[in-house]
């Protein structure tokens, strides 16, 4: 099983310093955003794209 793709989020951006919001893949708190600012954990981000992608 090849290794998940590992997103580069060090882009501020990604990054909500004003509060922490439920991730959408685990519930838990992150200050960490996807690139359509949703709260998701990197490692949740990659994960469930390592589940979904079809090769």
């Amino acid at each position: 099983m090849p290794p998940a793709p590992l997103f580069d989020w060090h882009d501020s951006r990604h990054y909500d310093r004003t509060a922490d919001k439920p991730c959408v893949l685990c519930g838990r708190p992150t200050p960490l955003r996807s690139d359509n600012g949703k709260p998701v954990h990197k490692v949740c981000a990659e994960q469930w794209t390592h589940t979904h992608t079809t090769t």
